[in-house]
């Protein structure tokens, strides 16, 4: 079988933001509405509180001090100070609430991804670097992470704040008020323009971390290190991450400096406002103007310093906002993503699984456009604990017709039955109880044996662990290892040699106890000794289940009840190795080609 290994590429989308995706966004936080309903009026009360400081002080000024009154000064005093620590306290407590539910909203975008792409089927992680998948979960959610705890907050705070603000200053005139905020509109023209800039180097940005993720990734696992150094590559390879990681220094620096000179300007602008403040005072007293008391000038200046902050505040916030809608949409991308191998909405059980399988008139195409199936017109049964053998050369269809029978691809023509049930029928949980898998390339976690052995079954007991070791005869090896079953297999079992790492999987299979039996080409990889004590194990783990064997060295599948060769997706004989034979045709061409690759016993 063969796969192509390309990059998913999302499908373009319009830079501008449609409203359907802030609406989907807001929806993120609809579960936590209730603490988000306290975060506003804890936002509205310190607001409120912190706009009456200005009028305190204009009291103060105009009143208190000048006629002497010293009890009220030492009231307005203690309302400053309290003004001060209310506002302390409300920022405290919406700080804490806005992280938490933030997040738990990272918490919940993390989940549904992972969930998503366990969904997905097989054929997406063909095409999908490793990388690519991890730098989604890790980057850009990551990058996510001051938007949904602190940004949404920080919009709702500085909205309020400049609100307040601005109606504090109207109350106490509001002719200085639209000389503050005359440039009002230019700055938010600005902050659009910076904002759609910075969006487009994100995306870019984002795109670049993805790739060094995936560069890491694969050059730096325990395979990709065996391959650069004996292959010499090591230094060219180093030089290529260097180009990558240069790129994403470029893009950096870009994203960092994007429309910084005009957000200066606008907080230059914003910091000269009170001296044009004094000024238009001074100039409207000089031309007979009314007057404007010491008290009134202060507390307004004191407003305009205070909008100043949650002002430009919120023009960045709406920058970083429109920033963190290309992590978004990244992120979307992966959570729409068709799911094609979806569980039934009424899943047929299986009482007890005898473990009959039928191919009936099974067609499978990877993709609708090619002109020949994987699979065509594959009729097959299987008796309760039978055993089919599925030779074949490469590219005929055999690994696929395999991967059917647990549903990991599903059948674009005809069904597969387990008990005379379509497997599309019976629950994932069913299914994966039902049909145990060992493939040629054996996956084993960077854990501990037991581990490793209970990722099977996590309930399982330690005797029930060393009988299914001994069963695949692996147990002896294991126990003479320095920490037995608590040795750590190294990344991808690399501490243990191929026929370790098979008969490895065949005990968790056989941990798992499955009534059928798929075994995928589980000993082409090894020694021609290695697979005599790895065969042993699986005739062992096959007694007694329906197995369906793919194989490779047709040394192993003489004894199957029936035998089934394929060539281009069809079945060109069927028989048992006797029969097929005596017949002289295609099997028996495999036989004599396997006898001269295999090299005579010592």
């Amino acid at each position: 079988m063969r796969l192509e290994h390309t990059s998913w590429t999302p499908p373009p989308k319009d830079p501008d933001q449609p409203p359907a995706e802030v609406r989907r966004i807001l929806r993120l936080f609809r579960p936590y509405r209730g603490r988000l309903v306290v975060v506003g009026l804890l936002v509205g009360a310190s607001s409120l509180v912190s706009v009456a400081s200005p009028f305190l002080l204009r009291e103060i000024l105009d009143t208190a001090i000048p006629q002497g009154r010293t009890g009220l000064l030492s009231l307005l005093a203690l309302g400053m100070i309290a003004t001060a620590v209310m506002t302390s306290v409300f920022g405290v407590l919406q700080t804490l609430i806005s992280t938490t539910v933030g997040q738990q909203v990272m918490h919940d975008l993390r989940t549904g991804v992972y969930a998503q792409l366990q969904r997905m089927p097989l054929a997406f992680f063909t095409r999908t670097r490793t990388g690519e998948v991890q730098s989604r979960i890790a980057n850009d959610i990551g990058g996510m992470q001051a938007t949904v705890t602190s940004t949404a907050t920080s919009l709702v705070s500085n909205l309020t704040a400049v609100v307040a603000s601005v109606v504090a200053m109207l109350a106490l005139d509001w002719r200085l008020t639209v000389v503050s905020l005359v440039l009002l509109p230019l700055f938010v023209w600005i902050s659009r323009r910076v904002g759609r800039e910075r969006k487009k180097i994100t995306t870019q940005r984002q795109k670049q971390m993805a790739a060094m993720a995936a560069t890491v990734t694969e050059s730096l696992s325990v395979s990709g290190i065996l391959l650069g150094r004996t292959m010499g590559r090591a230094d060219s390879l180093t030089r290529s991450f260097a180009e990558e990681s240069e790129r994403l220094v470029d893009l950096e620096v870009r994203s960092s400096m994007a429309g910084r000179w005009r957000m200066s300007t606008i907080g230059i602008v914003m910091a000269a406002m009170p001296a044009l403040i004094y000024w238009a005072a001074g100039f409207a007293l000089r031309t007979g103007g009314p007057a404007i008391s010491i008290g009134t000038l202060v507390a307004f200046v004191s407003l305009q310093q205070g909008l100043f902050r949650p002002a430009v505040s919120l023009l960045s916030t709406g920058v970083q906002m429109q920033t963190s809608l290309a992590l978004f949409q990244r992120i979307f991308e992966y959570l729409d993503l068709r799911v094609d191998i979806t569980e039934p909405a009424e899943p047929v059980a299986l009482d007890k699984v005898r473990g009959e399988v039928r191919f009936e008139k099974v067609g499978f195409s990877y993709d609708p456009a090619q002109e020949r199936p994987t699979l065509d017109g594959i009729d097959l049964t299987v008796p309760a604990g039978g055993s089919l053998a599925v030779v074949g050369p490469t590219g005929s269809g055999k690994s696929t017709l395999s991967y059917l029978v647990p549903r990991l691809y599903d059948v674009t023509g005809g069904r597969v039955t387990i008990d005379g049930v379509d497997v599309r029928d019976l629950a994932f949980d069913t299914l994966a109880q039902a049909v145990g898998v060992v493939s040629q390339e054996t996956y084993l976690f960077h854990a501990s044996v037991a581990d490793n052995l209970r990722f099977a079954k996590p309930d399982a007991t330690d005797e029930e662990l060393e009988a299914a070791a001994r069963a695949a005869q692996i147990h002896d090896h294991i126990a003479s290892l320095p920490d037995g079953y608590d040795t750590l297999v190294g990344e991808r079992g690399y501490r243990f040699s191929g026929g370790e790492k098979q008969r490895l999987a065949l005990a968790r299979t056989i941990l798992r106890d499955p009534p059928v039996l798929v075994l995928d080409e589980a000993t082409s990889a090894l020694d021609t000794r290695t697979e005599h004590a790895v065969q042993q194990a699986i005739e062992s783990l096959s007694r007694g289940r329906t197995t369906i064997t793919i194989a490779h060295r047709l040394s192993t599948v003489r004894d199957a009840d029936e035998i089934v060769v394929l060539d281009a997706g069809r079945i060109a004989e069927r028989g048992s190795h006797s029969e097929l034979l005596e017949r002289d045709g295609r099997y028996a061409a495999l036989v004599r080609r396997d006898a001269q690759l295999t090299p005579a016993a010592p």
